[in-house]
């Protein structure tokens, strides 16, 4: 299945809503009493799950509606993977060896600050004023489904709801200059996420899809989640060690290579630039940078 959180207009309340062939049903329409993601998360029922696999009907037809990011307000930070492709880490490393050197026994983990989540189509800011090396980064995004603590492995698929993309915008120049990868992560609107949630039922486990980033129709990452240096049940159990990972915590696995800053001649983002993420069975994520 295929959840969304949409606007039937511009000023219109979110919901949330099922993807279907035909447009968008509203799960209230199935007996789902939840305004948000969130709360649907945390509190979806057995019985509600299965009237949601069962509801039937068109639906809004998408034209006439506005998706928007599958979480718009996450209720924590961002859990990040860094470096966690082989081939990303190598081209991080020739763009700045102090930065992005790392030691690959162990994951790399950082997290993100998101007030909110720009969803499909919407603009990514530019932020000339701070940045002039503007970056994305492909990454299929695993959304939890309950509280997690000292996770095993082996039980690491019992905890995810399901999955989406997002698009980890980077500052570059700010990422290397301070030190750290925090600043540089969390500005306003740097993490497009969408076009829907794709529940965990829908694909086997650990997922390996097909992972795709175009700037202005020319391809630039081209790989599978399959290529995971540390794969989603050790980014769970490893976690989940001593910390607590609260039910819709949504951990980003980090982005294949073919970055703007692994370019030989690195080409950043500028206003107008069309970045498309795509992420087999889940979608694609096309966002304006303005």
């Amino acid at each position: 299945m295929k959840l969304v959180t949409f606007q039937r207009g511009p000023d219109a309340a979110e919901e949330t809503g099922l993807l279907t062939p035909g447009g968008v049903l509203p799960t209230k329409e199935a007996g789902l009493p939840y305004d948000s993601m969130n709360d649907l998360i945390a509190r979806i029922t057995p019985d509600e799950w299965s009237a949601l696999r069962a509801a039937r009907g068109p639906g809004l037809p998408l034209g006439e509606v506005r998706l928007l990011a599958p979480i718009p307000r996450p209720r924590q930070d961002v859990l990040c993977l860094g470096l966690n492709y082989a081939e990303h880490a190598r081209e991080a490393g020739q763009y700045s060896q102090e930065a992005f050197t790392a030691d690959k026994t162990w994951p790399v983990f950082f997290s993100k600050r998101v007030t909110y989540a720009p969803g499909p189509g919407a603009v990514i800011p530019a932020h000339e004023d701070l940045t002039d090396r503007l970056d994305y980064e492909a990454e299929l995004a695993v959304i939890l489904g309950r509280d997690a603590k000292n996770v095993p492995e082996k039980d690491a698929a019992d905890y995810i709801f399901g999955y989406t993309i997002l698009n980890d915008v980077s500052a570059r120049d700010l990422q290397t200059r301070h030190k750290q990868w925090y600043f540089g992560k969390s500005l306003d609107g740097f993490t497009p996420m969408g076009p829907c949630l794709l529940t965990a039922d829908s694909v086997p486990f650990p997922p390996r899809l097909a992972i795709s980033t175009t700037v202005n129709g020319e391809l630039r990452q081209d790989a599978g989640t399959g290529d995971l240096i540390h794969g989603i049940p050790e980014i769970i159990a490893t976690l989940s060690r001593g910390m607590t990972l609260a039910a819709g915590t949504i951990i980003a696995t980090g982005t294949p290579k073919g970055v703007a800053m692994g370019m030989k001649t690195p080409r950043f983002l500028k206003k107008g630039d069309v970045v498309v993420c795509r992420i087999e069975a889940i979608g694609e994520l096309p966002n304006t940078v303005g």
